[in-house]
């Protein structure tokens, strides 16, 4: 379908809204590699630049921006460490954002997916890929540098324990950390509502300030992505 205009997002810096000829909308990033789909994703093309479409039914960031997340704190040159990184759909569109001298940390526990993860960064640069477990951030201590941000999608009972242990030693002070939470894989006998709760009191007594949580309904089912700030 032809692409009547590219803009940037007036909010989101470094996504970009697609308009199509049939009036539809979309969001998008502009493609770091020119050609490499990542996920069966759209690639647009205006005027010379070509951009890769965000699907928020695949990308819980996505989503918590189109859910009306208060703002995408991830910016350009940033260093991002990604717990559960899988096999890169998200990050590489966060790869996008923070360009060519940014770098992204992801960390990874499952080797077989780590195979499909190496595949997208023989050309994304500034994924930096570790198989490990984000449960023992010590292990992995001389990989990582300090980071600006942490984004965590780690489905484990004790995700933000796993999240604190990591910004203890990587997340730099008034860093931004992003953590996607599903419900159903920390207590199958609670209410989501009530597992979003104790996440976020977990956070918060260990130096996070909550700016806003948002759930990702129909995005994702019993989700819900927490935006915080970390105070050492």
């Amino acid at each position: 379908m032809e692409v009547v205009s590219v803009k940037e997002h007036p909010q989101w810096k470094g996504v970009y809204v697609v308009e199509l000829e049939d009036g539809s909308l979309r969001i998008a990033t502009r493609n770091l590699v020119p050609g490499q789909r990542v996920y069966g994703e759209r690639l647009y093309n205006y005027e010379g630049v070509e951009y890769r479409e965000w699907n928020a039914y695949r990308s819980k960031l996505a989503g918590a921006l189109l859910k009306g997340l208060v703002e995408l704190p991830v910016k350009e040159e940033d260093y991002i460490l990604y717990l559960g990184i899988a096999s890169g759909t998200t990050a590489s569109h966060i790869s996008d954002i923070i360009g060519p001298k940014g770098k992204i940390f992801g960390i990874e526990f499952a080797p077989r997916v780590m195979r499909d993860l190496l595949v997208v960064v023989s050309e994304r640069k500034n994924i930096y890929p570790i198989l490990g477990d984000a449960r023992f951030p010590e292990a992995y201590r001389h990989l990582v540098e300090a980071c600006d941000g942490l984004y965590a999608d780690v489905a484990q009972p004790e995700q933000a324990e796993i999240v604190v242990r990591n910004a203890k030693l990587f997340l730099k002070d008034g860093g931004y950390m992003l953590m996607a939470v599903k419900a159903r894989s920390i207590d199958v006998t609670l209410e989501p509502s009530e597992v979003y709760r104790r996440e976020v009191d977990t956070l918060k007594s260990n130096g996070f300030e909550i700016v806003d949580v948002v759930h990702l309904d129909p995005f994702d089912r019993d989700h819900a992505m927490i935006y915080a700030r970390y105070h050492r």
